[in-house]
């Protein structure tokens, strides 16, 4: 089965047993920006100097895809400035629940309602079909700590995962300082399209802000 990489950043962030999230706020915007990536990798989106433009409006034939290729493109439409970062800032907050719904619809992960005090819905997501993660983290494995060539996919995915702090998220068992240098390494690689590392670089710029960001308020609340 083949699965989007916001869908595949969205399977790495869930827990395979109780359905929860793992970093939620960072994972929104990785999910935001692997579907950006998409679309640019699909010819419908292109990047210049941080500025987004739809270049081709024809549906991709993924629902999840055509569905933000759609909003992107009235978006744009009504600003030709509009700019990565805002976009990734508009979609963040509901890019990883559209991808959970995706995944649902396709079997790959079950919703489970829990009511709470007979009035709080609480849901979680866990894995249906776990052979999409098992190939998933099998191929970063690969790649991140083998040494092995990447695809260009899966070089988009390392670097948004890299961009947004989600080692943890993609290497549970493994200690960060053991695959950053390798991801960061994959991250500022060559492309063979020169829009699409455009356009993943403006993505990488804005991650890495708001992590940096998020960082700082959360160590400024501890203190």
């Amino acid at each position: 089965m083949t699965v989007t990489l916001g869908e595949e950043i969205t399977l790495l962030s869930l827990d395979d047993d109780t359905g929860t999230a793992k970093d939620r706020p960072a994972a929104g915007w990785a999910v935001a920006g692997g579907t950006l990536l998409e679309l640019t990798l699909a010819g419908r989106v292109a990047a210049t100097e941080g500025r987004l433009a739809v270049t081709d409006p024809t549906p991709t034939g993924d629902a999840l895809l055509d569905g933000r290729l759609a909003a992107l493109t009235e978006w744009t439409a009504q600003d030709d400035q509009a700019k990565v970062g805002d976009w990734l800032s508009k979609e963040q907050a509901k890019a990883f629940d559209a991808a959970v719904a995706h995944l649902c619809a396709r079997g790959v992960i079950t919703e489970k309602k829990h009511r709470t005090l007979g009035i709080f819905v609480t849901r979680r997501y866990p894995e249906a079909d776990g052979s999409v993660e098992r190939e998933l983290r099998h191929r970063l494995a690969d790649v991140v700590l083998e040494g092995a060539e990447p695809d260009e996919r899966t070089t988009g995915l390392i670097a948004l995962l890299h961009a947004s702090n989600l080692h943890a998220v993609a290497f549970p068992d493994v200690a960060r300082k053991q695959v950053s240098p390798r991801m960061e390494s994959i991250a500022e690689g060559q492309w063979a399209a020169e829009d699409v590392r455009r356009a993943l670089q403006d993505m990488q710029a804005v991650l890495a802000a708001v992590m940096l960001c998020t960082t700082v308020a959360t160590t400024v609340a501890v203190t």
